[in-house]
């Protein structure tokens, strides 16, 4: 086997996105920053046995009014996968996956914690850039106002891409435009980028609630207004329309 000095590093495409989607808020924000930054933006969903599918189609929704609403981006707008990593699902029961209590555990960490979940999801989002010729993942983590999942952490993502950089003998790299601002100044960035159309889209059509709630609505969109993604999303909604 040689040794990485013998390879030639590939160079993947740097005005190409690859967004890793959930339809969650803060994914749908960070799929209008691509938008508006790269030429051109896929993304790439996971189907990993959560307890429900809610977020599995607010994708779709959220991605056919991202063009509807901003033609401009309609070109830009590629292909969307789903990957199947039910892997997760069978290692271990969480508030995720399974009918679970939503609550902290014994460790200090919520029990909708997936231990290993962002890590699998950035290598095979990588391994599907690299195909695609696609030299950024774009993706909604977020260390300054979150659930405490240490998989969100900026130090994490940014080991776990020294590695796919290494493995994959590439220059990918990946950006987290909300890694560092709390969740009232995410619905701001969603402002700057898209007006009140964006940040009333985002509302609306994202979805957080870890319960998969779509029957009560709130101002700051829909929930149970109870488990800790309801939490984080009222408070930020609140903040943000407060100017706090």
């Amino acid at each position: 086997m040689g040794s990485r000095g013998s390879m030639t590093m590939r160079k993947l495409d740097q005005n190409k996105a690859l967004v890793l989607f959930s339809g969650g808020q803060d994914s749908s924000i960070a799929l209008a920053w691509a938008l508006a930054r790269y030429d051109h933006v896929e993304t790439v969903g996971f189907d990993y046995g959560q307890r429900h599918g809610v977020e599995l189609k607010a994708r779709q929704k959220v991605r056919a009014l991202l063009v509807e609403t901003f033609p401009d981006w309609a070109t830009k707008l590629g292909p969307d996968r789903v990957i199947d990593a039910g892997g997760l699902r069978d290692i271990g029961e969480t508030a995720m996956t399974h009918e679970t209590e939503i609550e902290m555990a014994d460790d200090g960490l919520p029990t909708t914690f997936v231990p290993g979940r962002n890590l699998l999801f950035v290598v095979l989002a990588s391994a599907l850039a690299y195909r695609r010729n696609i030299g950024v993942l774009v993706a909604g983590m977020c260390e300054a106002d979150f659930s405490g999942y240490p998989d969100c952490r900026q130090d994490t993502l940014r080991k776990q891409m020294e590695a796919v950089q290494l493995g994959m003998d590439t220059d990918m790299s990946l950006a987290t435009p909300l890694m560092t601002i709390t969740k009232a100044d995410s619905w701001r960035l969603a402002e700057e980028i898209g007006g009140e159309a964006l940040v009333t889209l985002v509302n609306e059509h994202s979805h957080t609630c870890y319960r998969g709630e779509r029957g009560a609505r709130y101002d700051w969109g829909y929930g149970c207004n109870d488990c800790p993604a309801c939490d984080l999303r009222a408070k930020g909604w609140t903040a943000y329309r407060a100017g706090g």
